[in-house]
């Protein structure tokens, strides 16, 4: 009996003396837990365990000491090209994610036609980057769920209707209203896309197009996403001066909608918001009383990420990423730009001023600004000589939008009491390009285990676990997923819950976690004694009137 066998594809395994932490919540306790053909087969508590290896044989994997757990559900991932690119996708399964939920923040690359496709991808190139050799052969939510499954992926993924990609099908980047026909269309495409599988809405309401949206035209839409059971995942309006207010738009959306709600990335950043994330959570628990069908997620770092252009005002982003463009090239309105993000507080910076000394980019396209990662703008302004809002512009000019920023403005008080709500779960909006991207992409689920259940107590092991695996299953419908029990679905991470622990660093964004032993993916073995394997048994899992499941 080997600690670090496994087993062949589908094959039998048997966890000896593990410690089962089941993803319910419920006390831990000992037992044998065996699977095969891809499902959990057996679990049997008690002195020896008393599970047998079965008729059809099967290996043993020494748990002793270690924690089975069901795999870890990231409720925020923004990997939608990463797994095209890298289908073993690393990142995510070293960590013990087994389950992603893409389509985020309103933008993603399904549904798209052949004009919204190419100016996506330039829009998200920060995001995502922007590969010149992928075959981009989908359009609709469909074709690219089938795409992922063609493709052979290591991890299981789930997909959210993004509004913004509706918005551009059916009115480009126009700031205003939709006409009849406009709305008609985007509910049709929202319906088609459920249909296909998607398990809700997302919505980028600090993006462009989305954030041209109102309440009326959200509520429309939510109206259509609760009729096939899925729920919205907003981007809200702001995280900063407007965050309560923004908070309220949404559960608002929902009780007139009665479309279930997911407040995805929940935090209460920049310095007007310190201290004052119980104002959010008795926001949070009113709706619930009143039968809100409400849930969370959050990263347990304190800076944020996104792209340099995000933190322009709405006004400049009308129209798309040449729009844009051209704007920056013209004095006029790059002064309005400036006068917006230093002086008044520019609506794509959450209503605030920037403060350059918290912006540090993260990655760039252009090699030409390489030296520019890793600095802060007011690093880099100090060293030119310059404004903060000149180098701003000149990096959005220069990089063509695609410049990548961490924004330190987060506040650890609110972290922790926002991770402590019953309703909470765990994403890591992590994104995996750039030079120094933010570490959540490849620690937020150990540093959860690690950081803030052992070393700090914010959770228990029971309830950090419940946190990543069985409460974000039920938000997404997913059948016998996130939990461990006999039938359900062998999607498992074995870890050591005395040394698990994140150990990638804003420095070093890209190491991988530690303590992290065995991770299975539909019953095969995707990390084997800390190591990938190169295995691909995920899957697009689709909502269907009988609950999400793989087709």
């Amino acid at each position: 009996m080997s600690r670090g066998e496994g087993g062949d594809p589908g094959g039998a395994v048997v966890f000896r003396g593990a410690t089962v932490v089941d993803g319910t919540g419920a006390e831990r306790y000992r037992a044998d837990v065996r699977i095969a053909g891809g499902l959990i087969t057996g679990v049997g508590a008690g002195p020896d365990g008393g599970i047998g290896a079965g008729p059809d044989g099967g290996r043993a994997v020494d748990a002793d000491g270690l924690v089975l757990a069901p795999g870890f559900i990231d409720m925020h991932a923004h990997s939608d090209l990463a797994l095209l690119l890298e289908p073993e996708h690393p990142a995510k399964v070293t960590q013990g994610v087994t389950c992603e939920v893409l389509g985020q923040d309103g933008l993603s690359y399904a549904p798209v036609d052949d004009t919204t496709l190419p100016a996506l991808r330039r829009q998200l190139a920060g995001w995502n980057g922007d590969p010149a050799d992928l075959e981009w052969d989908w359009r609709d939510i469909g074709g690219y769920l089938d795409r992922l499954d063609r493709t052979r992926v290591a991890v299981n993924a789930c997909y959210l209707v993004p509004h913004g990609s509706l918005r551009m099908l059916a009115m480009g980047w126009a700031d205003r209203r939709p006409t009849p026909l406009e709305l008609d269309r985007m509910r049709q495409e929202l319906a088609r896309g459920l249909l296909a599988g998607a398990v809700g809405m997302s919505s980028g309401l600090s993006y462009t197009p989305g954030m041209y949206a109102d309440t009326a035209e959200l509520t429309d839409l939510c109206t259509v996403v609760a009729a096939y059971g899925g729920f919205h995942a907003p981007h809200q309006r702001s995280y900063g001066a407007g965050a309560l207010e923004g908070y309220a738009e949404m559960v608002e959306i929902s009780r007139r909608s009665g479309c279930g709600l997911h407040l995805t990335h929940a935090t209460m950043n920049f310095g007007v918001n310190a201290g004052r994330a119980g104002e959010l959570l008795d926001l949070l628990d009113a709706a619930l009383a009143d039968g809100v069908d409400l849930t969370l997620d959050s990263y347990p770092y304190l800076p944020g990420s996104t792209t340099l252009a995000a933190l322009l005002p709405s006004w400049a982003t009308e129209g798309g990423p040449a729009a844009t463009l051209a704007r920056l090239a013209d004095p006029a309105a790059c002064e309005r730009i400036r006068h917006a993000v230093q002086e008044a507080g520019s609506d794509g910076c959450h209503g605030v001023v920037a403060d350059w000394t918290t912006i540090q980019v993260s990655g760039v396209r252009s090699v030409e600004l390489a030296g520019a990662v890793g600095r802060t703008v007011a690093e880099l302004a100090a060293e030119r000589g310059s404004g903060g809002a000149d180098v701003f512009l000149d990096l959005l000019r220069r990089d063509e939008l695609a410049t990548t920023i961490l924004q330190h403005v987060g506040h650890e008080e609110n972290v922790r009491a926002i991770m402590s709500h019953p309703a909470h779960t765990a994403g890591s909006d992590g994104l995996l390009v750039g030079a120094r991207p933010h570490p959540r992409a490849w620690g937020t689920f150990p540093r959860y285990l690690g950081h803030y259940s052992r070393e700090l107590g914010v959770l228990t092991l029971e309830e950090a676990v419940a946190r990543m695996t069985g409460r974000p299953a039920a938000r997404l419908g997913l059948h016998r997923r996130g939990r461990i029990a006999p039938g359900y679905h062998a999607d498992l991470v074995l870890f050591d819950p005395g040394r698990v622990r994140d150990a990638a660093t804003f420095e070093r964004p890209r190491l991988r976690a530690e303590g992290i032993e065995h991770v299975y993916v539909n019953g095969t073995a995707v990390v084997r004694q800390g190591r990938t394997t190169g295995a691909r048994p995920g899957r697009a899992l689709r909502r269907t009137d009988r609950g999400t499941r793989a087709l």
